[in-house]
């Protein structure tokens, strides 16, 4: 049975077709308008698919509007260098991180690709560390098979609104400028709505325009309170670890 977003969502759906169908799955792909008694979703030309819900067998949440891939790697890459770890290396495309409790290797590059992966995991084996890696999607292509994935959501952020003190700030939020210009404030908690409204405000003050969180997939309470902040997914990305 699969877990329901919130009403409104952009979703792919794969669900059972009738006994005897041809093929026997197919996808619906929409904004998600109701889950009972029957699953409704508007496709993009405007037409409603309707299925049961226990004919859905697979659901993904989509981005509200359609994110291209160097979109995907700048934020990647301002989120990186937000929390650089204390051991940075650059490896074919790829920026290794390694100490302070951030040990991954994220492809930020165009030019990164598999043939760096023995390579990474020798310099994570070099410090005793294990080798992980940081995979958005659409970024490189490897198995399905991987751990700890995640949804990045994001929101605009608006210079003028109230910088309200927050007791250690930098261990909360990050200010940095992804290469294309964007400047983002990343908040590394989401424990309340006036938490994360202090912290937004924060980044605004410091010259943020955009603001990002990472969510764990299944944390529904951390993605409801970001949702009610305004964040709306941006990509999906997963952690693979490596067999070293």
């Amino acid at each position: 049975m699969v877990s329901w977003p919130e009403l409104g969502t952009r979703v792919t759906v794969r669900y059972r077709r009738p006994v005897g169908s041809v093929p026997p799955l197919t996808d619906a792909v929409g904004h998600l308008l109701d889950v009972a008694p029957l699953v409704r979703v508007r496709t993009k030309n405007g037409a409603v698919v309707q299925f049961a819900p226990e004919d859905a067998v697979a659901l993904r949440t989509l981005s509200d509007t359609p994110v291209r891939a160097s979109e995907i790697r700048a934020l990647e890459h301002a989120a990186a260098l937000a929390w650089p770890g204390a051991e940075q290396h650059w490896l074919d495309g790829w920026l290794l991180r390694a100490g302070n409790g951030v040990n991954s290797a994220v492809p930020l590059d165009p030019s990164a690709n598999q043939a760096a992966i023995p390579a990474i995991a020798d310099w994570y084996r070099s410090r005793g560390l294990p080798a992980r890696l940081l995979i958005p999607e659409r970024l490189l292509r490897l198995p399905d098979e991987g751990e700890h994935a995640n949804w990045m959501l994001v929101r605009d952020i608006h210079a003028g609104e109230p910088d309200q003190a927050v007791q250690d700030a930098a261990a909360l939020a990050a200010v940095t400028d992804a290469p294309d210009g964007t400047r983002w404030v990343g908040l590394s908690a989401a424990q309340s709505r006036p938490l994360c409204e202090a912290l937004l405000a924060w980044g605004a003050a410091r010259g943020a325009t955009r603001g990002y969180i990472r969510v764990a997939d299944g944390d529904t309470a951390t993605a409801a309170l970001a949702r009610s902040l305004g964040f709306v997914l941006h990509h999906h990305a997963r952690y693979v670890t490596l067999n070293t």
